[in-house]
């Protein structure tokens, strides 16, 4: 006999009851846990602090002036473009950061990305703080398996371009579907202090998005996210859409990330209600891996009905195809409902 306070792995097939959203918040360490050993040829996947080091840019700062300034591409960057006199170093720091993101490419072998984006749906959104092509890529491979969630560049993306006269956003160098012009780079917002997310119509159709996302979410999950102090005026920007925690008192917050839950708790006391909140070291202990597809529905299950749940947790796998058979059954279900 099935025991009733037992949320089921069967049941959570079935249950696609769940209309509020989960948003998911990628920050650099997202990448770097995604693909540990580098991207499919072997470049490293960068990090404010050892980026000056990856794109070769020791020479050219200290031709320039700046050889004592450190290794911190976010204190780097701020310095050079406060100085005003050297515009062409800052083009050469924008068209290195470009053109390296621009040149990853996410591994054959199931990532972490494939995983997330297989683990949401079109309810959901993940959007993400990286200029690497990630996210895209992962989506690209498994739009024709699966509805999948939502994307937003909040700083742009390498290799994703914009079409202003239709809202629409693709690759680079590809034509919208609409009116056939050519997708135009999304501009990069690099780290300085006061960050623009009005001014251009991209990076503004973004944040409007993430605001309503925040404003609906009932599971929100930050991944790899420092909140830099460069970001200030965006975390800023993110509490008023999420509000005041009092006004959140169901909601549950996620982080995966590898500091102590002092710093973490620190870092997200804005958002957190009380104990709703939950802190994963690795992404393979979060709500989303193991309750995939139906991490808002366990959660519910757990807060609301008292129920204690069994996991589902994605299994490692070697091949899209394996992933892919996977999740079928869970996609089967959702696509039954939509009469598809």
């Amino acid at each position: 006999m099935t025991d009733p306070a037992l949320y089921t792995r069967d049941e959570q097939i079935q249950d696609i009851s769940a209309q509020r959203p989960h948003l998911v918040i990628l920050g650099a360490g997202a990448s770097v846990a995604s693909c540990p050993e580098g991207d499919n040829n072997g470049r490293t996947l960068p990090v404010m602090l050892d980026l000056v080091d990856i794109l070769d840019l020791a020479e050219p700062l200290e031709q320039a002036g700046f050889a004592s300034i450190g290794q911190d591409f976010e204190h780097v960057y701020a310095t050079v473009a406060a100085s005003h006199e050297h515009s062409s170093l800052c083009h050469l720091l924008e068209e290195r950061v470009a053109e390296y993101f621009r040149g990853l490419q996410l591994p054959d072998a199931p990532t972490i990305y494939d995983h997330l984006v297989l683990s949401l749906r079109p309810k959901d959104a993940i959007a993400t703080f990286n200029w690497d092509p990630f996210l895209w890529q992962a989506c690209q491979r498994h739009h024709a398996f699966a509805p999948l969630p939502k994307i937003l560049f909040l700083h742009g993306c390498a290799i994703v371009g914009w079409c202003e006269a239709d809202k629409k956003q693709g690759l680079v160098g590809q034509r919208c579907r609409e009116c056939g012009e050519l997708y135009r780079p999304t501009r990069l917002l690099y780290p300085v202090a006061n960050k623009d997310y009005t001014s251009d119509p991209y990076i503004s159709s973004q944040w409007r998005s993430i605001r309503a996302g925040l404003g609906s979410a009932f599971l929100l999950t930050f991944f790899g996210y420092g909140a830099p102090d460069s970001d200030a005026a965006a975390v800023d920007l993110m509490s008023a859409a999420w509000g005041t925690p009092d006004a959140r008192v169901m909601e549950e917050i996620e982080i995966i990330d590898i500091k102590t839950e002092d710093q973490l708790v620190t870092t997200w006391t804005r958002f957190i209600h009380s104990h709703h909140y939950t802190i994963a070291h690795e992404y393979s202990q979060s709500i989303l891996a193991n309750y995939p597809r139906r991490s808002v529905e366990a959660y519910w299950q757990s807060l609301i009905e008292a129920r204690f749940r069994e996991e589902n947790p994605v299994p490692q796998l070697d091949s899209i195809d394996a992933l892919h058979e996977w999740f079928a059954p869970l996609i089967d279900r959702e696509c039954a409902a939509d009469g598809h």
